[in-house]
Order: C-alpha cells, then sequence, then structure tokens
C-alpha cells in the first residue's frame, strides 16, 4: 500500500435567516453562512479533500446540479465524493476551522463523531482543530468561516 494525502478548503461569509451548519450538525443562536447549499464549511472542505484524493470534482458543476434538483445537505455531496474513493482506503481526516465566532470548542465532539459516522471512520481518526484567528484575515474578524481538511489514504501498490 502506498500513503497519499489530500488537502480541501472551504470559506463563506455569514448571512442572515439560516441556520449554521457545520460538520454535518446545527449549531444553535448563530448566523448561518451564504451559499447555495447548506453552506456547510466542514463537508465542503472534506468533499473537496476527498477529490483531491480521486482526481473527481464533486463540489463545482456536480454540487451545482446536485443544487437544482433540491439536494442541499453537504452531506450528499461527502457520499458522492466517497463514491468516487475506488480502491483508495481513507484513513485519517484532520480539519482547521478558523472563525471569530462562534466558539466552537463545545461543539467539536458533535462534529467529529457526525464526520465519523459519515465516513465510516472510527471518531478517533478524525481529528479537529478551531482558531479564531486573531483578528488578522476576514474570518478572524466575523466575517465568515474557512476550514481546511487533510485527508490522508492508502491505495494500492
Amino acid at each position: 500500500m502506498i500513503a497519499i494525502s489530500a488537502i480541501g478548503q472551504d470559506s463563506h461569509r455569514f448571512t442572515g435567516g439560516r441556520p449554521l451548519i457545520l460538520g454535518g450538525v446545527r449549531i444553535p443562536d448563530v448566523p448561518g453562512l451564504e451559499g447555495n447549499s447548506d453552506a456547510d464549511v466542514v463537508l465542503h472542505a472534506l468533499t473537496n479533500a476527498l477529490s483531491g484524493l480521486s482526481g473527481v470534482r464533486i463540489l463545482g458543476e456536480e454540487a451545482d446540479r446536485m443544487c437544482r434538483a433540491g439536494i442541499t445537505d453537504s452531506r450528499a455531496y461527502v457520499r458522492a465524493a466517497l463514491d468516487t474513493l475506488g480502491d483508495i482506503r481513507l484513513v485519517h481526516l484532520s480539519f482547521t476551522i478558523e472563525a471569530a465566532k462562534p466558539r466552537l470548542s463545545d461543539h467539536i465532539e458533535r462534529m467529529r463523531e457526525s464526520i465519523a459516522s459519515l465516513t465510516g471512520l472510527p471518531v478517533g481518526r478524525v481529528a479537529m482543530t478551531a482558531t479564531s484567528g486573531e483578528g488578522l484575515t476576514a474570518f478572524g474578524r466575523g466575517e465568515g468561516m474557512s476550514c481546511f481538511c487533510l485527508a490522508s489514504a492508502l491505495i494500492p501498490d
């Protein structure tokens, strides 16, 4: 087996009138993120990382087609990306979220569990950290959120 890795990133700005969904988990009492889907930056970063492993893009034309068909739950995009992996065996995920708000420490465990369930990984192989950004970027100033995901996998030699 050969070890491979891929990185995915996504960002969205805050908007009113919709819930905040992160890692498939609804975060209460905080404005949601702007997007034509549920704008889940965590699952979008995961989808992009999985696309990096397989070489098959999901976000963009495929996700836009799904949105037009009424599929706006980002878990569907992750499932579509997982379906492209073939012989690639996902072994670990690491996420880092940058956002001045909300404080995410109370929600990280639920997000890890949600992602583990979605991907079939043990929760111990889903790592997640969050940083406030110290006001240095638009995300650190509270204008939106950004997430990076590093996906590690094994492929047959």
